[in-house]
């Protein structure tokens, strides 16, 4: 506690000193410019990861950047999102996970947690379409990899719960809003953005408009990060890597475009949800010049035939059918 007082001193007496015209107007009311759905981990700041002032984004936080589908749950995450883009105008959302995410793992193991911690086990059923899917589809991954793909699934289908809510829906569905997945890197200190199309998670950058690009952006920014398969699960026509490591991103793709009730987000070419249902451009694999950058990176645009969860079982699941 001595800490945080000591803390409290020095943002009065450093911060909000030097921004008091700020603070004057925010007290007249917030004007957010988007919604950040984010993990609780202490090691997450929505804030200091995109270097944003007071006011400029709003944020829900829990353990694993869990949305619950509308009417599964009557807690705060529902009203918050309907806060957000009735009450404030938001008309982007950002669900954001991050590597060694503790929530990812108690969900690989989660018939474990009942007895011990039951409300993180309750909590946690609310990604059990996440489990199932990883469960299903990555047989071939273990350990720090099976994480990675754990976590990287479960923003994609934390933002098809987000869909469901008829608010969200609605302004989806008239263009006016756009759900982006995000995943942080806190061992490089990176972040990735998931591009539909790719199939991959990319720099946030390259999902701008070639009108909102600035020079700086193109100079500093990471090139795109790999997402390798083991050779094990290596589709005929894909390039497979020669090495995996802990930063990679696995992410199996499906044959077909999102049925609008499993894991992967619909996309609009930007990597944003459109709502639609559909995901376009994920219907046959890439060209080979479109799995690879023009530096010569590979974009990891990987492709694999994967049966995603009917909506009969997805509804079952959300609504705590016990399903294991």
């Amino acid at each position: 506690m001595k800490k945080l007082i000591k803390g409290l001193r020095e943002f009065k007496k450093s911060f909000y000193c030097t921004h008091i015209d700020l603070y004057e107007e925010l007290a007249q009311g917030q004007h957010p410019r988007a919604l950040i759905v984010c993990c609780a981990d202490s090691r997450v700041g929505p804030e200091l990861l995109t270097n944003a002032e007071p006011g400029e984004i709003f944020v829900i936080r829990n353990a694993g950047n869990i949305i619950p589908p509308y009417g599964a749950t009557n807690g705060g995450e529902g009203a918050s999102v309907e806060y957000a883009v009735e009450a404030l105008g938001i008309r982007n959302i950002v669900v954001c996970g991050h590597s060694h995410c503790g929530a990812m793992k108690g969900l690989l193991k989660l018939n474990t947690l009942e007895e011990k911690m039951p409300l993180v086990y309750n909590w946690l059923k609310h990604a059990e379409a996440t489990r199932l899917l990883i469960k299903e589809n990555y047989t071939h991954l273990e350990g720090e990899e099976l994480l990675n793909a754990t976590i990287a699934e479960n923003v994609l289908t934390q933002i098809e719960n987000l869909k469901t809510y008829p608010s969200i829906h609605s302004k989806l569905y008239d263009g006016t809003l756009k759900i982006y997945a995000w995943i942080y890197d806190m061992d490089r200190g990176e972040v990735w953005a998931y591009d539909a199309e790719k199939h991959a998670y990319i720099p946030p950058h390259a999902q701008l408009p070639e009108d909102d690009l600035d020079p700086d952006l193109l100079t500093d920014a990471p090139v795109a990060c790999d997402m390798p398969m083991s050779s094990a699960a290596s589709a005929p026509n894909s390039k497979s890597s020669s090495a995996t490591t802990s930063n990679t991103w696995y992410i199996n793709s499906t044959s077909k475009g999102s049925s609008g009730s499993g894991g992967a987000a619909a996309a609009n070419g930007n990597g944003a949800s459109n709502g639609n249902g559909a995901s376009k451009g994920v219907t046959s694999a890439p060209s080979a010049a479109s799995e690879t950058s023009s530096s010569g990176a590979s974009r990891g645009a990987h492709w694999f035939p994967r049966t995603r969860l009917s909506p009969e079982q997805q509804d079952r699941i959300y609504r705590g059918s016990g399903s294991r």
